[in-house]
């Protein structure tokens, strides 16, 4: 068996990749290695429990469900809330396990089951590698010690998680946004309650699309990986910004007054800078990935904020934020993670600090969002190569060196190995989009030509 976990938990074909049966098995595995590793020593267990709106989050829910119960772990189910919202309420309500049951942005087909930790952390690697094995070991007949009587878990919906989560929402905002006409395109997804909730209690005018799911319809040509709704609506009703998140929404993505896009490199220099100005930005440094803008990393230079660049990944970006006690991380996606209130990433709580920004100063979202300069950028996925020879092929490496001499200082060259198919992914900045396509271009001949 392949390797079940990944970057961001257990994610397939809902009903072939991911059963009924993996769902209620990795529940229980999850229930018998916390036990083991302490976490529930000396109490009854607690786990909250979500999902997003996909039709196969119902009987996939239930199956977590009914694993954890037999387990004997307590279930407080939370119904469909953002991902953000389940890890949230793992750490108030003092749980010992979150459990969330999304695909976040993918098609409505997949489906994915999410741990978190006590506090609403994402589970260590380890416990996740133990997690793996113990079902494994059990899904080939070894059996499992189960409790009977009053031992086994007992079961109840806990409504009162949404306003729990929308208030925390409201009262993490520096200032209100009286005044603001907020466009929120929810994607059909996990937000499609909480996010127009919390923008009208803090005092936005909104209007909404993508704010009725069905089971069937998450992010299906809205969202953030669909824009077009959103700009238009946004130009149509003449409002100040447009919010767009994915199906669980732990992401955000944002449009201007004009229509145009602004991603998640903007939505972070107008964030650090907003979170500097309140002495809220830690050791004034920002946590991104290699995959940033060019433009993002030249205009921290010039505010004085210090970058730290990651891996491609936001579990590399709250890594480190954790470590070093950050305050503000994220990727061009729009995953943003502010630690302060948040223990991973939070589209509606990066939707309401930019609006609050837009709110604060009386600037427009396109003035804020000019700090910056996104810089063309060109990416070539080169097919059927080495990739693990990538930083070993000295043809490749003279190719590159090649490369950066002629970009100079307003230019940048990125190779990576993609980590699930044979191929190397090659990006290439520059000023001039031109330029960028013809050093790409001449890249990707080299990658084929070096690892073919």
């Amino acid at each position: 068996m392949g390797r079940l976990f990944g970057t961001d938990g257990v994610r397939g074909v809902a009903n072939a990749d991911l059963t009924a049966e993996l769902a209620l098995g990795l529940s229980v595995a999850a229930a018998h290695v916390l036990a083991e590793a302490g976490t529930f020593e000396g109490h009854r267990p607690v786990a909250v429990v979500g999902r997003d709106p996909r039709a196969s989050g119902e009987f996939l829910e239930a199956a977590v469900v009914a694993g954890l119960a037999s387990a004997g772990v307590d279930v407080l189910r939370v119904g469909v809330l953002p991902t953000p919202a389940v890890a949230y309420l793992t750490g108030v309500l003092g749980a010992d396990l979150g459990v969330m049951l999304s695909a976040s942005h993918n098609a409505m087909p997949d489906n994915g089951v999410k741990f978190f930790a006590r506090g609403g952390h994402k589970l260590a690697d380890e416990l996740e590698d133990r997690i793996e094995a113990v079902y494994d070991e059990h899904r080939t007949g070894a059996p499992w010690d189960r409790p009977t009587g009053s031992g086994v878990g007992r079961v109840r919906s806990y409504d009162e998680g949404f306003d729990q989560y929308v208030a925390h929402l409201i009262g993490v905002l520096p200032n209100r946004l009286d005044g603001l006409k907020v466009v929120l395109d929810e994607a059909h997804g996990a937000a499609a309650r909480v996010s127009p909730e919390a923008f009208t209690r803090a005092g936005a005018e909104i209007v909404t699309i993508g704010t009725a799911p069905d089971g069937l319809n998450i992010n299906d040509g809205c969202g953030s990986t669909h824009l077009d709704l959103l700009k238009a609506a946004v130009v149509e009703h003449g409002a100040d910004l447009g919010i767009a998140h994915d199906g669980d929404a732990d992401r955000c993505l944002a449009v201007d007054h004009t229509g145009a896009e602004v991603d998640g490199d903007q939505i972070l220099a107008v964030l650090a800078l907003a979170m500097r100005e309140r002495s809220a930005l830690r050791s004034d440094t920002v946590v991104a990935t290699v995959m940033s803008n060019l433009g993002f990393k030249l205009a921290m230079e010039r505010e004085g904020v210090a970058l730290i660049q990651t891996a491609v990944g936001d579990r590399y970006v709250l890594e480190e934020m954790k470590q070093h006690g950050y305050a503000l991380g994220g990727e061009q996606s729009g995953h943003v993670i502010i630690l302060d209130h948040a223990t991973t990433g939070d589209g509606t709580l990066t939707g309401l600090m930019l609006a609050a920004r837009v709110a604060q100063t009386g600037r427009t979202l396109h003035d804020l969002a000019s700090v910056m300069e996104r810089l063309p950028q060109v990416l070539i996925n080169v097919p059927d190569v080495d990739r693990s020879r990538v930083n070993s092929s000295a043809e490749l490496a003279a190719a590159v060196v090649e490369a950066e001499r002629e970009l100079g200082t307003t230019g940048r060259v990125l190779l990576r190995p993609s980590g699930t198919e044979p191929l190397v992914r090659v990006m290439v900045e520059a000023a001039d989009i031109d330029h960028a396509r013809s050093v790409a271009g001449r890249l990707a001949d080299a990658v084929k030509s070096s690892l073919g």
